[in-house]
Order: C-alpha cells, then sequence, then structure tokens
C-alpha cells in the first residue's frame, strides 16, 4: 500500500503545476482592475456632466483618511462638489448630526445621504432628482 502525501504538504506541488492557477489569477486581477478604471472614469464624466455647483456636499472630518481620498478624486476628476468639517463648522456638525450618518465621509446629493463615496448611486441621484435652484 503507499502512501499519499497531503496535497498542500511541502513539495507536494511544484512550481509547474501551479503556473497555470498563477497566470489565471494573474489575468483575473488585471482585466478586473481594467474594467474598474474605466467605471470610474464612466462615473466621473456622468458626475461632470450632471453635478452643478451645491449639488454635492461631503461632510468630512479632519482625521479621515476615507475623506481625503474622496477629496483628492473629486479634484483630479474636477467634479463640483463643497466640503465642510464637522470638528470646525458648527452648521456643518448640525447638518451630519441631522443625517444621523455613523461615518465620515458622508455626502449629501441633491439632500439625499450618501455615507461614503459612492459614485454609481450619486449618478443615479442626479439623474432622478431636479438640480439645485440657486
Amino acid at each position: 500500500m503507499s502512501r499519499r502525501r497531503p496535497f498542500l504538504c511541502s513539495g507536494a506541488i511544484s512550481w509547474r503545476e501551479l503556473w497555470p492557477l498563477a497566470l489565471i489569477v494573474a489575468v483575473v486581477w488585471a482585466l478586473s482592475s481594467w474594467a474598474r478604471q474605466g467605471l470610474h472614469e464612466t462615473q466621473a464624466q456622468s458626475l461632470r456632466e450632471k453635478a452643478k455647483p451645491g449639488d454635492i456636499v461631503m461632510l468630512s472630518s479632519l482625521s479621515c483618511s476615507y475623506c481625503t481620498q474622496a477629496r483628492q478624486w473629486f479634484e483630479a476628476e474636477r467634479i463640483p462638489y463643497a466640503e465642510c468639517f464637522i470638528e470646525s463648522n458648527a452648521q456643518c456638525a448640525q447638518r451630519y448630526r441631522e443625517t444621523l450618518a455613523r461615518g465620515t465621509p458622508t455626502f449629501l446629493v441633491r439632500g439625499q445621504v450618501i455615507l461614503g463615496l459612492d459614485r454609481a448611486r450619486m449618478v443615479a441621484l442626479l439623474e432622478q432628482t431636479k438640480a439645485v435652484q440657486p
């Protein structure tokens, strides 16, 4: 009776046996990254076309790294938005409390609350709601 070594035992699998799997993983990762980048570009273009000044307000925290990432994305994509900080602006803090949000960034898109940078939801809300009148 022969003894079989466990499948994941050291030396049980050679690189020659794993390279096709590694290649598949690399290709899937590259394709998903490419698709995600294309989706973000499409969403950015939609937001640039649909968002007017005052439509998007980001309620931020000074220590929030996600707020920093969102700010950088909005600025890089040239999407109009306003930002206020809940620690230093009393009116902003009040708006934040009224939304009952659990974290930052919290976005107000034409009065609708979105927690986090949900680009798809922003586009959908801008398509559904009427523009803010100045």
